[in-house]
């Protein structure tokens, strides 16, 4: 007994400590819900690379810019950026009152020897491929012997990333600014590459970012404290603490007041919109799509593009996507992000009479298709059957979880699959990956004339010439249709009652403002 309480005792009093800002004034504490554990502290170490720990690495760390839902940008340890020689670099001028948790100023030599040991073969990182796109590293990411690492410090404040292909600053921020963070290389001095990732730094990691390492009960809680030094500002709360809970329990635990805010940006369905609603808290509506839904194709089993294209005429996503976004999305003639600057040049409308002469010249005999879907997508998948039935197409529904649903594509299982995925402001997001010999997902025969569209695509510096190399590619996808562009939605966010200041929708590139929030309690 005398044990048992002792153990409560100091259980009381870790939650009062937990509990006092400065000088054992009571904290401004905002209690933030997490539905998925981080699975590291090292930002280069994680196993499943998942945004929930990159949400967490957002806070401890710094990166070079903060992205907004609609891809546009703002500084953050870097104060501003521009293309150099030629496009095939970029210089960012860091913020030079940047300064790690031990007071350590951040200089462009940090960033050049994270890089530098994070692209070293003998360290093993889990992260290392972020690192492909600079010149001097093979397709892995890791440096090549005997060829200059495509990162310098010009200057004390002056990083220069040099790529393998002509790139944007801007481009190279959105697709890889939640993979770049700089680390405490000063903290590292005379420790082997190999054996970076054991060091106990990263119990207890110092970073540069808004927020300060307190305490982890690992799996479960993370403790944080303000950074007052950091250069974008000191966050308005004293405590951040971060608690797994389940995804179902978000919400209430939210209405309870036992939550302040819940990432990704406190979304919710419409049903729950109407929970939180009838519990007097204000629920907003995304204005940038969060959510692409495509119908997968295998190109090797429906091999006839005239076929692809009918299946794409006979299904009616206006009413697909009513079905699941219940008014929160718009169908898609492509798989360009509206509102990011870049134009297909089609538009979409079901044509079932269209869809039949189609099926015809593409010579469908009639054979029954396998539709894959998760379970909570078998009534989407019921209605899709009916749609193409209206055109003559005979489909079956098989219902299995999502990573046999991926490998069953991949293997080539099925004919169709439904699927979902995050969108991106670049206009590649989705396609670039999706069409190489290493990830061939649509089975299509010839991947040439895709990879020379992506490739042109890239190749293009300015905005104009690139619109015309999309508008390329686009009409090539639009004639061959290896995938189905169905839906993009939008989300609904909670917003916090006792937190100010959260850009909800940003979270989803995860990153989020916490220097700009305000605790109100």
């Amino acid at each position: 007994m005398k044990r048992l309480t002792a153990l409560l005792l100091a259980a009381a009093l870790a939650l009062s400590l937990a509990a006092c800002g400065p000088e054992g004034k009571a904290a401004d504490t905002v209690r933030y819900g997490l539905s998925n554990a981080w699975d590291a502290l090292m930002p280069y170490n994680s196993p499943s690379g998942s945004n929930y720990s990159r949400i967490i690495y957002d806070k401890i760390y710094d990166r070079l810019a903060y992205v907004h839902a609609d891809g546009t940008l703002e500084p953050r340890a870097a104060s501003s950026w521009e293309s150099a020689d030629g496009g095939t670099a970029a210089l960012f001028h860091l913020d030079e009152k940047a300064a790690f948790h031990d007071g350590t100023p951040v200089t462009a030599e940090h960033w050049t020897d994270t890089i530098a040991l994070l692209t070293d073969p003998a360290c093993p990182t889990l992260g290392r491929s972020a690192f492909a796109v600079l010149s001097g590293t093979d397709d892995t990411g890791a440096a090549v012997p005997g060829e200059a690492l495509g990162a310098e410090a010009v200057d004390k404040y002056t990083l220069k990333l040099t790529f393998k292909t002509p790139t944007t600053p801007e481009d190279f921020l959105l697709d890889k600014n939640r993979e770049y963070y700089v680390l405490p290389t000063h903290l590292l001095e005379g420790t082997a590459p190999e054996d970076v990732m054991e060091l106990a730094l990263w119990d207890e990691p110092v970073g540069s970012g808004p927020c300060k390492f307190v305490s982890e009960t690992p799996g479960s809680q993370l403790v944080l404290e303000a950074n007052p030094d950091y250069q974008l500002g000191a966050p308005g709360f004293d405590r951040l603490v971060i608690t797994v809970i389940d995804k179902s329990n978000l919400l209430t635990s939210l209405i309870a007041g036992d939550l302040d805010y819940y990432a990704f940006g406190g979304n919710v369905s419409v049903e729950d919109a109407e929970v939180a609603r009838a519990a007097g808290l204000e629920v907003l509506e995304g204005t940038v799509p969060n959510s692409f839904y495509e119908l997968m194709l295998n190109n090797e089993t429906i091999p006839s593009a005239a076929v692809r294209r009918a299946i794409d005429l006979a299904l009616d996503k206006e009413a697909l996507c009513l079905h699941t976004a219940q008014g929160l999305g718009e169908p898609a003639a492509s798989d360009l992000t509206p509102g990011t600057g870049y134009d297909s040049g089609l538009t979409w409308a079901r044509n079932v009479d269209g869809a039949k002469a189609l099926l015809a010249e593409g010579g469908y005999d009639g054979r029954t298709y396998t539709l894959a879907c998760t379970a909570n997508r078998s009534g989407l998948a019921a209605l899709m059957q009916q749609e193409l039935a209206e055109a003559g197409i005979t489909v079956t529904i098989e219902t299995v979880d999502s990573a046999t649903l991926f490998a069953g594509m991949a293997d080539g299982k099925y004919d169709m699959a439904i699927a979902s995925h995050t969108p991106g402001a670049l206009p590649l997001w989705f396609t670039e990956s999706r069409f190489t010999a290493d990830n061939n997902l649509f089975h299509v025969a010839e991947l040439t004339p895709y990879t020379q569209a992506i490739a042109a695509v890239k190749g293009a510096a300015e905005h104009d010439e690139r619109q015309a190399r999309v508008e390329e590619l686009q009409a090539l996808l639009a004639g061959e249709r290896p995938f189905i562009p169905l839906w993009f939605g939008r989300t609904l966010h909670v917003q916090s009652p006792t937190v100010d200041g959260i850009d909800y929708p940003s979270s989803a590139f995860s990153n989020e403002n916490v220097w700009d929030w305000v605790y109100r309690g």
